[in-house]
C-alpha cells in the first residue's frame, strides 16, 4: 500500500488580528488532514492568502500579495495560489474574473473543507469561485435566537466542526463532550489573538464589514476558555481578545455582562499572565465593564475605543452616537479608574458633508483627549454602504489635505503623550532581543516588548535596558521605569 504524497501549505495573512485567528484555525484544519505547514510560500505546494477587504489600501495589498505568490510558481516550489479571507468573501467570483492568477477564490463556507479544495486545485480542478451574499441574512434578526440558528454556519475563528486526527501542534481536547480546539500556531510570539465573537449588528454608514462578516454572534465562554488554556499550554503569555465589537459580547447569550465574568476566568488560566481587550464601542461601554477591567489583576490597562469622529451631528450622519463632550467624559471615567491607561482610537476625516465646524470639534477633542495612538483615515466609498449613496461628497484633494493635517497633528500629540510617560512604571512583555552588532556576541543587547498600554503591531514598542546584566527571555513580563522615548516608542530600565 502506497502512502499519500506529502503536501505542504503556507498560510499568508493580511489585515487584522481577527484574520490571524482565522489563519491559525485554517492551519489547524489543514494540519489535521495531513498537510505540512511551512512558513515561506516559496517552500509550499500551495500558498493560501488570507486577504483583507476592509478599505481600499488593504484590498490593494491583498491583490499584491496574491500576485507575489503567483510569481513563485516560476521560481519556487509553489504550484497553486488560493485566495481566502474577507476580500474573497466580499467579492468572490468578481475577484476571480479580475485576478485569473488565483487558482481558486474561496469564501468562508469553504473553510471546513479546505483540504479537499486544495487537493482538487493541485489535481488541476479549479473549484467554482465563491458567489458573495449578505451574510447578515444567515442568522435570525433577534440576537436571542442566533445561537440555535448558527448550527452549520461557517464562523471563521470559532473552531466549529471536528478535526480528523491530532498532529503535534493541534489539540483535540477530551473527553469528546468538551469543547475542541482547532488551531495551529503560525509564529513563536508570546502573545496571541483569541476571537470572542464574529460579525456586527451596528449599521455605520461607512462600513461594509457586517455584510460580509455577518450578524453579531458570541462564542460561548466555555469555547473561549478552552482555547485560552490551549494557548497557555503553547507558550502564550498574553491573549488579545478580538471581535468586531467586544462590548456586545454576550447579548445573544442572554447576558451582556458575560465579558465581565469571563475576564477574571481568563486571567486565572495556567500560563496566561495578561489579557488584553480590543475594540470597544463608546456607546456600549458600561461602568461595570470598566470596573472589572480596572480592578482585575492581569487585565492590561488598555482601552481600544472606536470614536471615529467627535462632532455630534457628523456622527449621526455616520449612524453613530456620541460627541466631543460625552467622549471626553468617558475618557475621564477610564482614567479615574486607571490613571496610566493606554488609550487608542481611529478617526475618519473627509466624510461626506464634513464641515469646518465638524473639523474644529474633532481637533479640540484630539487635543484634549491625550490619546496614546490615533489611526487617521481619509474617507473613501465602500461598495454597498449607505455613505456610498450620499451626495455631498468632498473632492479627493480636500480629503487628502484634511488627512495630512490630522495625521501631522496626531503625530505631534502622540509624541507628547509618549513623553508624558517618562517616569511611569509599566509592565512589559518581552517579545524579542536586538543587538548592536549581530556578528559580535559581546555587542550590547536590548530587549523589545510591549507595555500593557501598548497594543500589538500598531501602538509602539518599549525597549528594555538591563544594565545589571540580568538575562531576559521572550515571554517574561517585567516592570520598567520609562526613562526616554524614541518617537512613540518608550525606553525603560528594569526595576
Amino acid at each position: 500500500m502506497t502512502s499519500a504524497p506529502s503536501r505542504s501549505v503556507a498560510v499568508v495573512t493580511l489585515g487584522c488580528a481577527r484574520n490571524e485567528v482565522d489563519s491559525e484555525e485554517l492551519a489547524g484544519r489543514l494540519a489535521s488532514e495531513g498537510w505540512t505547514l511551512v512558513d515561506d510560500a516559496a517552500d509550499a505546494d500551495v500558498a493560501v492568502v488570507n486577504t483583507c477587504g476592509f478599505v481600499e489600501q488593504a484590498k490593494k495589498d491583498s491583490v499584491d500579495a496574491l500576485l507575489e505568490a503567483n510569481d513563485l510558481k516560476d521560481t519556487g516550489r509553489t504550484q497553486a495560489v488560493v485566495a481566502v479571507g474577507c476580500l474573497a468573501e466580499r467579492y468572490g467570483n468578481q475577484l476571480a474574473e479580475q485576478l485569473p492568477e488565483a487558482d481558486a477564490v474561496l469564501g468562508f463556507d469553504s473553510y471546513q473543507n479546505m483540504s479537499s479544495h486544495l487537493t482538487a486545485v493541485l489535481a488541476g480542478h479549479k473549484p467554482e469561485a465563491h458567489v458573495p451574499g449578505d451574510r447578515r441574512k444567515l442568522l435570525p434578526i433577534s440576537p436571542a435566537k442566533r445561537q440555535d440558528g448558527a448550527a452549520g454556519l461557517a464562523l471563521p475563528g470559532h473552531g466549529a466542526a471536528p478535526v480528523t486526527s491530532q498532529p503535534a501542534d493541534v489539540e483535540v481536547a477530551s473527553p469528546v463532550s468538551t469543547p475542541r480546539v482547532i488551531r495551529a500556531r503560525l509564529d513563536g510570539r508570546p502573545w496571541a489573538p483569541l476571537k470572542i465573537a464574529s460579525g456586527c449588528d451596528r449599521r455605520c454608514a461607512f462600513c461594509a464589514i457586517p455584510a460580509f462578516r455577518g450578524a453579531f454572534l458570541s462564542r460561548r465562554p466555555s469555547d473561549v476558555l478552552t482555547e485560552a488554556r490551549w494557548l497557555g499550554e503553547h507558550d502564550v503569555k498574553e491573549v488579545f481578545l478580538v471581535s468586531e465589537n467586544s462590548t456586545s459580547y454576550g447579548k445573544d447569550l442572554g447576558d451582556l455582562r458575560l465579558l465581565d465574568t469571563m475576564l477574571p476566568e481568563l486571567v486565572a488560566v495556567d500560563g496566561i499572565e495578561r489579557v488584553r481587550v480590543s475594540y470597544l464601542q463608546p456607546a456600549e461601554i458600561r461602568p461595570d465593564l470598566l470596573d472589572v477591567m480596572a480592578n482585575t489583576p492581569g487585565i492590561a490597562p488598555y482601552f481600544d475605543i472606536s470614536f471615529q469622529h467627535a462632532s455630534g451631528p457628523l456622527l449621526r450622519t455616520m449612524r453613530r452616537f456620541g460627541d466631543r463632550e460625552s467622549f471626553l467624559g468617558l475618557l475621564d471615567d477610564v482614567r479615574r479608574r486607571v490613571p496610566n491607561a493606554g488609550i487608542r482610537s481611529n478617526v475618519i476625516v473627509g466624510f461626506p458633508g464634513e464641515s469646518e465646524k465638524d473639523l474644529d470639534e474633532l481637533e479640540q477633542f484630539l487635543v484634549a483627549a491625550r490619546l496614546d495612538v490615533v489611526g487617521v483615515f481619509g474617507y473613501s466609498d465602500e461598495d454597498g454602504t449607505e455613505a456610498e449613496t450620499y451626495s455631498d461628497k468632498l473632492p479627493q484633494d480636500e480629503i487628502d489635505a484634511r488627512l495630512e493635517h490630522f495625521r501631522t497633528l496626531n503625530e505631534e500629540l502622540n509624541l507628547q503623550r509618549a513623553e508624558e510617560r517618562i517616569g511611569e512604571r509599566l509592565e512589559v512583555l518581552i517579545e524579542a532581543t536586538e543587538s548592536d552588532d549581530e556578528d559580535d556576541p559581546e555587542a550590547a543587547v536590548r530587549h523589545v516588548g510591549r507595555a500593557g498600554q501598548q497594543g500589538p503591531d500598531v501602538d509602539g514598542m518599549t525597549y528594555v535596558e538591563a544594565p545589571d546584566g540580568r538575562e531576559l527571555r521572550v515571554g517574561d513580563i517585567v516592570e520598567v521605569e520609562v526613562v526616554a522615548t524614541e518617537g512613540i516608542d518608550l525606553v525603560g530600565e528594569l526595576r
